[in-house]
């Protein structure tokens, strides 16, 4: 790294924040919102208001409280601005569409949408928000491109509560399935370049969201519960884990994608399944997708087994396992964004 890396980049940041100054009417918060972004960009400990604030020099926080809370500009033209942003530097016909959730521990019950539910960063009950966020991946990079918030039935049920809180009267319950069922209509708007969605289980295990995807031809990779329901091809029910006991597998070795430590390496098996009550769309076909850990886990107190997941595919008839694999591998990326 030199010092004329550190200027292209600093010329880079001044040209796209200049190009984004037209959402704003009033000179202060376009200079505030160019102050806040290379805040947001560094190294700031607490990346509140205040923290944003003295990081940009500023002698309060109000001109970024003003910013998020009373400039008037629109968050979703920025949103849609910065997807293409994202799309005209990543994009590629096998890129990944990537949903997962994020998650912002809260103190108090004002922030909207804040309830006691489950949190990812401490996998346990937490009152926080829960945003479903959509992110878009490929080897050269990855980023964020639309997000919602998830409003519990807690806050959906009490019309007065979301009065105050400034959420439209129009706005429903909709579960996080239908909410990324929305930013995938988004994106499909929007004519993005790109080959398959991923997800996991939490998302995988949702008829509703895997039916949008067969009527709109996507292919998708979504990890899916041991207990999702098949048939065999004489129509009997069985799930995901009587394939792995019941039948031989094929294992082949695959790398996931690079990792801290290097090639993510698992042994994969594959196997053409049909899900109950849900046909693939024309052309396409479902598989099921199991993932293995190399060595076997020793945890106390218990005998020695395998990590298992298990993925359902959807996807053209001549696709490879390796085309699965890379996909599957890829949704990964999510997770380094979300930290």
């Amino acid at each position: 790294m030199t010092a004329q890396d550190i200027a292209a980049w600093d010329a880079d940041l001044q040209t796209l924040t200049d190009r984004l100054s037209w959402m704003f009417t009033r000179p202060e918060p376009k200079k505030t919102f160019g102050l806040m972004l290379r805040a947001l960009l560094a190294d700031v400990p607490k990346k509140n208001s205040w923290g944003l604030a003295e990081h940009a020099g500023l002698p309060t926080p109000r001109p970024v409280e003003h910013l998020l809370d009373g400039a008037v500009w629109d968050a979703d033209v920025l949103r849609d601005l910065v997807r293409d942003y994202v799309v005209a530097g990543l994009g590629a016909t096998d890129a990944i569409l990537v949903a997962d959730d994020t998650q912002a521990i809260k103190k108090g019950s004002n922030s909207v949408g804040v309830a006691p539910q489950h949190c990812g960063l401490t996998n346990q009950i937490e009152n926080c928000q829960v945003m479903p966020m959509l992110t878009y991946a490929t080897e050269a990079g990855h980023a964020f491109i639309d997000r919602e918030l998830y409003l519990p039935e807690s806050w959906t049920a009490a019309p007065d509560r979301c009065r105050a809180a400034g959420i439209p009267a129009e706005r429903e319950f909709a579960t996080k399935p239908q909410l990324v069922q929305r930013m995938l209509a988004r994106v499909l708007a929007a004519d993005v370049v790109f080959g398959w969605f991923a997800a996991d289980s939490g998302y995988g295990r949702d008829p509703g969201l895997r039916a949008f995807c067969h009527d709109n031809a996507l292919r998708y990779v979504m990890a899916v519960p041991v207990d999702l329901s098949l048939v065999d091809a004489r129509g009997k029910a069985l799930c995901c884990k009587d394939i792995l006991t019941g039948r031989a597998q094929r294992w082949e070795r695959r790398s996931a994608g690079e990792g801290s430590k290097g090639a993510r390496l698992y042994d994969w098996a594959m196997h053409a399944v049909r899900v109950k009550g849900q046909d693939p769309t024309d052309g396409f076909a479902h598989t099921l997708l199991i993932r293995r850990s190399k060595d076997m886990r020793r945890r106390k107190g218990q005998p020695a087994s395998y990590d298992i997941e298990y993925f359902l595919v959807h996807a053209l008839l001549s696709t490879t396992m390796a085309e699965m694999v890379r996909a599957a591998g890829l949704r990964w990326k999510i997770e380094e964004e979300s930290q």
